[in-house]
């Protein structure tokens, strides 16, 4: 993969730099507007990224290193629950966007009509967590019990808080789940993660379900940290299932242990070599990936370690 991306940045350097000589053996620079063609670049330009707000958090941090090797270029990230993102990318307002799952063919028919071909790479696996208020008994849960409760079938009556009912941990429990319907009177959305965690302080009859990258950057400063407790999981899915218990860190996402789960990518639909190239090159590449580890998410691609051996010491 960094082969790819490193030959398609060279490609890009060779064909900017014929450009601009050709450009200048004219004599001319063309008008205003095409000079500030001129100036895009992959690493130089404006570009609006779609991501999923629950991994806000870690892309600031990305965002924070990448402009400053790179201070030419911008970023503007357009941070929404994950059905919106999606509509932000397919409405032409966002060329990337960084998500929980690929574009359906449904979604991605506007961009074949234009013989845009995405440029897909895989960034990090993380996973949502389950919290419950450290009065009530539980101290793990099981996924069974978690659809029950979406689909109003749990006879004990708690009810489930999400971050947002389009967000890409309310879709994942679906599908997991396999919920054609969820009963709506046991199910709330909050207004971001902070509520999540707010609700489930207040009151024993509610689970919150919320990113583990927005738990692991909220729970530090949270006034009431100390009435909410993550829940350990069955592990009942796939080819790695035990029906063991496991809590969410870097360990058991990393092994597959860690049922829920989710993989992110970068998704550049920008039809030419743009900013979208360089910034996925960074994601993907060493420092980018580095972050990510830091962060205790699960990098893709597992950045490598330079170990100096000296005769002497």
């Amino acid at each position: 993969m960094k082969t790819i991306i490193q030959v398609l940045l060279l490609l890009s350097l060779v064909a900017t730099s014929c450009s601009r000589s050709q450009n200048r053996s004219n004599g001319t620079d063309g008008d205003e507007a095409q000079a500030a063609k001129e100036q895009e670049d992959i690493l130089v330009g404006s570009l609006a990224v779609a991501v999923d707000e629950s991994i806000l958090p870690l892309l600031k941090e990305q965002e924070e290193v990448f402009l400053s090797a790179y201070p030419n270029a911008k970023l503007n990230f357009v941070a929404k629950p994950e059905v919106f993102a999606i509509r932000e990318l397919v409405s032409g307002k966002a060329s990337v966007a960084i998500l929980a799952r690929t574009l359906n063919e449904q979604e991605e028919a506007s961009f074949k009509k234009r013989s845009i071909t995405p440029k897909i790479f895989p960034l990090w696996s993380d996973g949502i967590v389950v919290v419950a208020n450290t009065k009530s008994l539980d101290t793990s849960v099981t996924i069974g019990y978690l659809t029950e409760i979406m689909q109003g079938k749990s006879l004990d009556k708690r009810k489930i808080v999400f971050d947002n009912i389009n967000s890409s941990s309310f879709r994942l429990l679906q599908e997991i789940g396999q919920i054609d319907k969820v009963a709506s009177n046991f199910v709330e959305a909050g207004s971001g993660a902070q509520s999540v965690l707010e609700a489930v302080s207040e009151t024993t009859d509610r689970l919150g379900i919320l990113g583990y990258n927005e738990y692991s950057d909220l729970i530090g400063s949270f006034p009431n940290k100390n009435n909410i407790r993550i829940l350990s999981v069955q592990n009942t899915l796939g080819e790695n299932a035990d029906n063991k218990f496991y809590m969410p860190n870097q360990s058991t996402i990393a092994a597959g242990e860690y049922p829920l789960q989710r993989t992110f990518y970068v998704l550049n639909y920008q039809p030419n070599l743009g900013l979208g190239i360089g910034f996925s090159a960074f994601l993907t590449g060493d420092r980018g990936q580095r972050i990510v580890l830091k962060a205790g998410l699960v990098p893709a691609t597992m950045p490598g370690r330079e170990i100096i051996v000296r005769d002497n010491i």
